[in-house]
This record gives C-alpha cells, structure tokens and sequence, in this order.
C-alpha cells in the first residue's frame, strides 16, 4: 500500500470482527513497529501482547472493575472513600493519573469529537447509562482478538512517552497495511494489577495505554472519522519583529 493511502486509511476502529489474527501476522507488526527510532535508540518501552485465554481473562476482570469503579463514581465521595478504604477493585490501579479536566484550549476539540461519536452510537447526552456503557466497552477491547499494553521506562520521564508514540503511530500504520484495523485507547492504562497477573513487567516500567487490534467489521461507530486538525492550526506565528 502507497503510504499516504495507508495514513489516510487509519482510523480508530470500535467494533471487531472476533476472528484471531494469525501470530505471523502479529509478529510482523510488531517487528515491523520495532524499526521505529527512539531516544538514543533505547527503546524505553514494552509490549505485551494479550491473545486468547489471557486476553479473555483481562476482558472480563477489566470490565468488571470498570462496572466497580462507575458505582463508585455515581455513588458520590462517600461511596468513594469507602471504596478506598476498602480497597475495592473498582479504584484504578494504573500508574498513570487519568486525564478528569481537559484544558480550555483543548476541551472545544474534545467535546466535538464525543459529539460526534456519541451522536453515531444513539447516545444522548444525558443518558449517563448508555454513556457508561459505550466507556465500558474500552475495557472489552472493542471484541478485538489481541490488543497490546505498553508500558514506558520511568527513567528517562517524558521521552519514554514521546517514543512509545512513535511505536504506537508505526505499528497502527503497519496493521493498517495489513488489512487490520486498531483503536489507541488510553482507557487501558487504568487498571495496572491484572496484566502484572499475565506478564513479567518489570518494576521500572509504567503501563501507559493499550491498543486493540483486529478485523474490522462493517458497523456505523467504524464510519465515524473526526475531521482532523489543519496544519495550519498547528504552526505557531513568529513574533514581530
């Protein structure tokens, strides 16, 4: 594929298609990402690749400890100090604080995508059931057959983000050439100790996010393309001299 078709053709996908993806095929991927450059080449991240019983096993408890931690966000702050007390799995876990409040010069954006992306799924703005239940199925991957975690070194602060980006952004592009559809989901970093379950994750690395991989399937959600920003919006203007 002629790369600016492949770029063009990536999309955040929110609904697969459950047929696996054959270990070659994901192994290429990953081998294909790992071409990616770093900070003195480093690379200050890994991966975790879940499939199968092991990627079935964290769709449910992440699910359910999301179910967990809504109770307690619409319980109020009682219902949440008495979560932490308690220790309930419904208190995220990740090493990585949340985004709650987005800034002023970036909240415009985001309220417009959520729009869009509700307005796709039939959600209504003030249907806090239908609105946690579209959240919720972050943490069920989309009924992707394999997603992976990334987890970023804490040595190197920021860097190890930036260049875990660029994996992230080479292997969606990769998936993308493949045939394969994929969702970057941050949502996926709230939950730490299930995947300390599964994998050997060393102490140093921080779980950043995940992102689903898979067939695509022919469902409404995947026709919804935010309008992307222009680079002319980007550019920032040179002082007067």
């Amino acid at each position: 594929m002629e790369f600016l078709d492949t770029l063009k053709q990536r999309h955040s996908v929110r609904a697969f298609d459950p047929k696996p993806v054959p270990e070659e095929v994901l192994q290429r991927l990953l081998s294909q990402a790992a071409l990616s450059p770093s900070w003195s080449n480093t690379h200050p991240y890994r991966i975790a690749l879940a499939t199968g019983d092991v990627l079935e096993s964290l769709r449910a408890e992440l699910y359910s400890r999301f179910q967990e931690t809504i109770k307690l966000q619409r319980g109020g702050k009682l219902a949440q100090i008495k979560g932490l007390l308690a220790r309930s799995k419904g208190i995220p876990d990740g090493d990585v604080k949340p985004v709650v409040n987005y800034p002023k010069d970036l909240q415009a954006r985001r309220v417009e995508c959520g729009k869009g992306l509700y307005g796709v799924l039939g959600v209504a703005r003030n249907d806090l059931k239908a609105r946690d239940q579209a959240m919720a199925e972050n943490f069920r991957m989309f009924g992707a057959p394999a997603a992976a975690f990334v987890f970023v070194h804490e040595g190197v602060g920021i860097y190890s983000a930036l260049d875990a980006g660029i994996f992230l952004q080479s292997l969606m592009l990769a998936a993308t050439n493949e045939g394969l559809g994929t969702c970057a989901q941050g949502a996926l970093g709230l939950f730490r100790s299930p995947l300390d379950k599964h994998f050997d994750i060393p102490k140093q690395y921080n779980l950043l996010c995940g992102v689903a991989i898979g067939y695509e399937l022919d469902a409404p959600v995947n026709k919804f393309q935010p309008e992307k920003i222009a680079a002319s919006e980007l550019m920032l203007p040179k002082r007067r001299a």
